[in-house]
């Protein structure tokens, strides 16, 4: 294995605001990503249009920031680089009522998410270029990393580039939310759309939140208190993977006792088998050849009849009510700061399934 990076690192040496001087960048949306991009553009001098429906929620929120705002069709017509920061499922329709028909040649259409330009959700005119920046964080955090004087790490692709400027002007914009203060990784669409899909999937949402229910069920079914097994099973997975984001698997396995570190070696890996990795390739194809993709669609066109149910089944599990009655009763000052951070979060999320056409 080679010692250095197979892909591109850029950091603040690397862009240049000023490449954005003369644009006008139309940010549309005022959710999580939405408000902490057109907050950074503005601080860093690039003049700012956040596109909104007149009946939405987050117009007052914008306007109180000292933003322009307007609807998201006007302000495609007076930008020239348009940040679509609308969630993924009500992109097309957005593109196709508000983007399309104000487009110039010669314009930046950029994403923080690859999914509708890589499944051909969206298909843009080719006398414009398509990026992305994509801030690998909560909008909350990349905008008080921002302020803080910090980064917040993010990727950069470029899908089209007519105008032989289009890396150059991404990287202007990264540079601007803060991403380059960090660091902002070169990828492509495809790249970042399948593996962005896959992770949530297999391991970071899908995976991590199953392999905790199992082993909780494992503790109950052999007569364990469900305290007991929630402690072990969910509570301190923050602590390992903590140690994780600290220095990787070495350091979480440095700092675990010798027994723990025996057991996890020793048994990891027939929890997780070949079978696990079976389905986990399964898991992917079904990401690379745009099965989950096509599933999503027609799952919001029925109005997300599984979705809605499958959502419902998570929280009536135990284990959520046996860990909702242990945070009230030690009620951790961290875990409610944590909380607090996770409900702001919860909110934006909210809002943008509000205003789906924003």
């Amino acid at each position: 294995m080679t010692d250095e990076f197979t892909t591109e690192i850029y950091y603040d040496d690397d862009a240049d605001v000023s490449t954005l001087e003369d644009d006008t960048v139309a940010v549309l949306g005022y959710g999580s990503q939405g408000h902490a991009h057109a907050l950074n553009l503005d601080d860093s001098g690039v003049d700012v249009v956040v596109g909104l429906r007149e009946d939405s929620s987050s117009r007052s929120a914008a306007e109180a920031d000292g933003l322009e705002v307007t609807t998201p069709a006007e302000a495609v017509a007076q930008a020239t680089y348009v940040s679509v920061l609308v969630p993924d499922t009500v992109q097309p329709a957005v593109y196709e009522n508000a983007i399309a028909p104000n487009l110039e040649a010669g314009d930046t259409l950029q994403f923080a998410h690859g999914l509708n330009i890589h499944y051909n959700q969206i298909t843009p005119p080719e006398d414009v270029d398509v990026t992305m920046i994509a801030p690998k964080s909560p909008g909350h955090l990349v905008r008080r990393n921002y302020e803080n004087d910090e980064g917040t790490p993010g990727l950069l692709a470029v899908y089209q580039d007519t105008t032989g400027d289009a890396h150059e002007r991404a990287l202007a914009y990264g540079k601007a939310i803060g991403c380059t203060r960090a660091g902002v990784v070169e990828t492509t669409f495809r790249e970042e759309t399948e593996t962005d899909l896959f992770g949530e999937q297999a391991v970071l949402c899908g995976g991590i939140a199953s392999l905790i229910k199992t082993g909780y069920e494992t503790l109950v079914d052999a007569g364990y208190s469900p305290e007991m097994a929630y402690f072990e099973c969910m509570n301190e997975m923050k602590l390992i993977v903590d140690l994780m984001y600290e220095g990787g698997l070495g350091a979480m396995w440095d700092s675990v006792s010798d027994t723990a570190e025996y057991g996890g070696l020793t048994r990891g890996d027939d929890v997780v088998d070949e079978a696990v990795r079976e389905n986990m390739e399964e898991v992917l194809e079904e990401v690379q050849n745009g099965e989950f993709t096509r599933e999503w669609v027609l799952e919001n066109q029925a109005g997300r009849p599984s979705y809605n149910q499958l959502r419902e089944a998570e929280k009536s599990h135990e284990i959520e009510e046996v860990g909702e009655r242990l945070r009230e009763l030690f009620a951790w000052e961290e875990a409610e700061a944590e909380t607090e951070d996770s409900e702001e979060e919860d909110e934006d999320e909210d809002e943008q399934k509000v205003r789906a056409d924003d």
